[in-house]
């Protein structure tokens, strides 16, 4: 079998592990085809909320740390979990460092070439969250319909031979209220970039990837792997890139030789990247080729 694709970093939040919705095949399907020196789960990896509700624990969400550890046994990956809001059972043990592989914490700055990112989940600065926990509880149930919709839909695409189509997410992206909470968020989080002296955010939690550049700061999202099956990554010449994953092509087991980002992804329009230490870049080009 051919080498896999190394990557410097890979930044990927939002599993949700514990719930329906969440992709967890489809993220350790991932993980066997690319290797990094280091692998940041930035937040809502396990999904705390409902798996004290309605959730449930199987054999495929630990799959996915079986993968994790596998990347640290052979490959001495340097594992950092940062805590996010549906995880935030974390509090109780943080910050913990279990050897030289292994942290969770709240937040971490990332070097990459001559640039410094500010690395954390993005809930800070959700007041709903934070400050009204009982109405951010009503709106997951909520969006949990919207999966369980959005899964019968795809389920009659995929008999209709049509590919996948991600319905939460177009109807999120027209709701006006919707549209200006991202905006919002993203703003805030480029200030606390510039306020701990970075030159770029990285966060999760909207489920909305992107790679854009905010007064001077580059805002980065990982997106989800519910919705968008997307990931950050960071080849070794500090060069950032968003990767999404496409269901209809993978296969569960790994090849014997390795396919390439085309075949694997589909989607090789939407590779959009640039380099960490660019002096400029284009305005938001993420969005332009994903038709966000």
């Amino acid at each position: 079998m051919k080498e896999t694709t190394h990557f410097r970093t890979i930044v990927i939040s939002d599993l949700h592990l514990g719930t329906s919705g969440c992709k967890a095949r489809e993220v350790t399907n991932f993980l066997k085809y690319y290797k990094c020196k280091k692998l940041i789960l930035n937040g809502d990896i396990i999904d705390g909320w409902q798996l004290k509700k309605y959730g449930t624990w199987k054999r495929k969400h630990t799959g996915f740390f079986k993968v994790m550890l596998k990347m640290i046994d052979d490959h001495q990956t340097k594992v950092i979990y940062l805590r996010g809001n549906h995880d935030d059972f974390l509090d109780q043990i943080m910050p913990l460092k279990l050897g030289k592989h292994f942290q969770i914490r709240k937040d971490y700055i990332l070097k990459s070439g001559t640039r410094r990112f500010y690395i954390t989940h993005g809930d800070v600065f959700d007041s709903v969250t934070t400050q009204l926990k009982w109405l951010a509880y009503l709106g997951d149930v909520g969006y949990t319909f919207l999966l369980w919709v959005n899964k019968l839909y795809n389920g009659y695409r995929a008999w209709r031979g049509l590919p996948y189509y991600s319905l939460s997410q177009k109807i999120k992206q027209r709701v006006k209220m919707a549209v200006s909470y991202i905006s919002d968020f993203e703003e805030k989080l480029t200030e606390l970039a510039r306020s701990r002296h970075c030159d770029g955010i990285i966060c999760g939690h909207i489920h909305q990837p992107a790679i854009r550049e905010i007064d001077g700061i580059t805002y980065m999202n990982s997106g989800d792997w519910v919705e968008s099956m997307s990931a950050l990554v960071e080849d070794h010449e500090g060069t950032w890139s968003l990767l999404y994953y496409n269901e209809a092509d993978h296969q569960e087991d790994v090849p014997e030789q390795e396919p390439t980002i085309s075949e694997f992804f589909g989607r090789k329009e939407r590779l959009v990247a640039f380099r960490a230490d660019t002096p400029g870049l284009a305005p938001d080009p993420i969005r332009k080729s994903a038709g966000l």
